[in-house]
């Protein structure tokens, strides 16, 4: 891993995943950002695998009752050895904060994202 650089990338690449709506070239980049094996932990509880996060991201992200929606990063991703945090936000078609929060990764010396923990709302 070179240092932050190789968190910023699975970072962003996570984020692009969560903002793109073609299937196809969302699995793309998951692939980019996440271990085969990632765990995620998420508001809705936890799933094993990229099959598992991208079905988070299209029910939850694609699929929210506001419309196509937009996640952000907000912050610089703080990333001492494995582990980074970022701060995000998401927005609504218009551009509207519907939510905020900050994610927890693990990214392996490999560069993927092994682990996330998603921590939605204010604290």
């Amino acid at each position: 891993m070179t240092g932050e650089s190789a968190h910023v990338r699975a970072v962003d690449a996570f984020i692009a995943a969560a903002n793109e709506r073609d299937a196809a070239r969302r699995a793309t980049l998951l692939g980019q950002a996440l271990a085969a094996d990632v765990v995620f932990w998420g508001p809705l509880g936890r799933g094993v695998g990229r099959k598992a996060v991208e079905g988070f991201i299209t029910d939850v992200v694609q699929g929210h009752p506001a419309g196509p929606c937009r996640m952000m990063r907000t912050s610089q991703v703080d990333a001492p050895e494995e582990w980074a945090r970022f701060a995000w936000c998401f927005t609504d078609g218009a551009g509207q904060v519907l939510l905020t929060g900050m994610d927890v990764v693990h990214v392996r010396a490999e560069g993927d994202i092994d682990e996330i923990v998603v921590f939605a709302g204010p604290l």
